[in-house]
């Protein structure tokens, strides 16, 4: 009678060692994956390898290509101009047989020409117009700082798998695109490096403010809890 009780004790406490060290080891791993998570960089949470002239490598193998579309003021145009616009665009782009993605986004307007441009007018100006100057001055340098004043910006990506050959292929075809608008008196500019890091802070930083002389020199910032060190 002893002998089974023993055995039944015995596979009891050897069943309770392999549970407590199946949990600690889930544990551990959970732990170990959490620690991964946090020392991630930005540019993998943001699934951007490298970028690198006109193009932006991801993470997952695709090779990405932006345009930058100029607005217009469509209030300029008559009725009959709105629409030939229209038909030219519509049968420019029905070439178009690959997806794209279009971005709109909205961003403080960058008022600091107008800003220097008032200032160089105050040092020949008299007492009376630099007084005048200085509320106008005042005024916009309120706006900027509020973020009201916004504009919106409109962007088309393209984007094609990392192959031999691909940045070739992927560059004719942003040309193409952009000669649809350009075509119809429409701005549209491929993104440089630089333009493509301040739309990629500005889509996902939402800290990011706009600023022209932003350094974009490569680094490696950490997450450390949610927070970009």
């Amino acid at each position: 009678m002893i002998f089974p009780i023993i055995m039944i004790v015995i596979c009891a406490v050897l069943g309770g060692g392999a549970f407590l060290f199946i949990k600690i080891s889930e544990k551990k791993k959970k732990q170990a994956l959490q620690v991964g998570e946090e020392r991630k960089t930005a540019n993998e949470f943001v699934n951007v390898k490298d970028i690198k002239g006109k193009f932006l490598y991801t993470g997952d193998g695709l090779i990405l290509c932006y345009l930058k579309i100029n607005p217009i003021s469509i209030d300029l145009f008559s009725k009959s101009e709105k629409n030939i616009i229209i038909k030219q665009l519509t049968a420019n782009m029905s070439s178009i047989q690959y997806p794209f993605k279009f971005i709109a986004v909205s961003r403080p307007v960058d008022i600091s020409p107008l800003i220097a441009e008032l200032s160089e007018l105050l040092i020949t100006s008299d007492s009376k117009q630099k007084e005048l100057l200085k509320q106008e001055i005042l005024e916009m340098s309120t706006f900027a700082l509020s973020g009201e004043v916004v504009e919106r910006q409109f962007y088309v990506v393209i984007w094609d798998k990392a192959e031999q050959g691909t940045e070739k292929d992927l560059l004719m075809k942003a040309k193409e695109f952009a000669s649809n608008f350009t075509d119809n008196g429409i701005g549209c500019d491929i993104l440089e490096q630089q333009d493509i890091v301040r739309l990629c802070n500005f889509i996902n930083n939402p800290a990011y403010m706009h600023l022209e002389d932003t350094s974009f020199e490569p680094s490696i910032p950490i997450l450390s809890g949610g927070v970009v060190l």
